[in-house]
């Protein structure tokens, strides 16, 4: 029975370079916690080098994908695993160091009033670090292009530094969604909203990736663009 722990999941693809350091700090930040590595088949072995590193650890997991690969369909893996074996709660972050590990208890700690937490650029206290000033300007337009659309009142809702209860894993998986990228992480959070599931943001400093390479494309530009007015309609 695991109701009182969390389960860290990690989606990676070609991460390599980061895996060895991150797991073992997010092991340390997080000693009630699980970490699941979801591995999208990476050309690089990303899977293969972790568990090299980490499988006599028993806190320490990889599961790997091998067909309908993508971001939002790992996360959903993710969830799905965390509910079946009745764990408590889910973090979910991105393994390039983009979101620092060492948020992670102030995350599981707010879901004791809130079902979804965030872990937020944009709300008051937050701020990006070593981002162009193209990419600052498109990411606060992103979000305020979600908000003044669907009329959700959280300000970082392409954050993918996430807090989920169980409760809230639940309610997202009676519909999985197939977005990707940021299009899956608004959904999320506007199915949340519409549940009644209570929302909070956490401030944190995002870090651009310290290795590799950004997984940002035209596809998930344009599902970015689309998704937001699907919402609005949708029942």
């Amino acid at each position: 029975m695991e109701a009182d722990r969390t389960l860290i999941v990690v989606p990676t693809y070609n991460e390599r370079e980061n895996v060895a350091a991150l797991i073992p700090q997010l092991l340390n930040v997080a000693p009630n916690a699980d970490v699941l590595l979801i591995d999208d088949n990476s050309p690089d072995q990303t899977a293969d080098h972790a568990e090299e590193l980490f499988a006599v650890h028993p806190r320490f997991a990889v599961l790997r994908r091998k067909s309908d690969r993508g971001y939002g369909r790992s996360l959903l893996e993710g969830y799905r695993t965390a509910v079946d074996r009745e764990y408590g709660r889910l973090v979910q972050l991105d393994a390039d160091f983009s979101h620092d590990p060492v948020i992670l208890p102030q995350l599981i700690e707010a879901t004791r009033g809130a079902d979804v937490v965030i872990g937020s650029r944009y709300c008051v206290g937050g701020s990006v670090a070593n981002w162009p000033w193209r990419r600052r300007l498109m990411s606060r337009f992103a979000n305020r292009y979600v908000r003044a659309i669907t009329g959700l009142k959280v300000f970082d809702s392409t954050s993918g530094f996430r807090c989920y209860t169980r409760r809230a894993l639940e309610i997202l998986l009676e519909i999985p969604n197939a977005a990707e990228g940021y299009a899956f992480l608004v959904e999320t959070t506007f199915r949340a909203h519409r549940a009644g599931l209570r929302i909070a943001e956490v401030p944190i400093t995002f870090v651009d990736r310290r290795q590799g390479q950004s997984k940002m494309s035209r596809q998930i530009i344009f599902e970015s663009v689309i998704k937001p007015w699907l919402l609005r309609f949708w029942r």
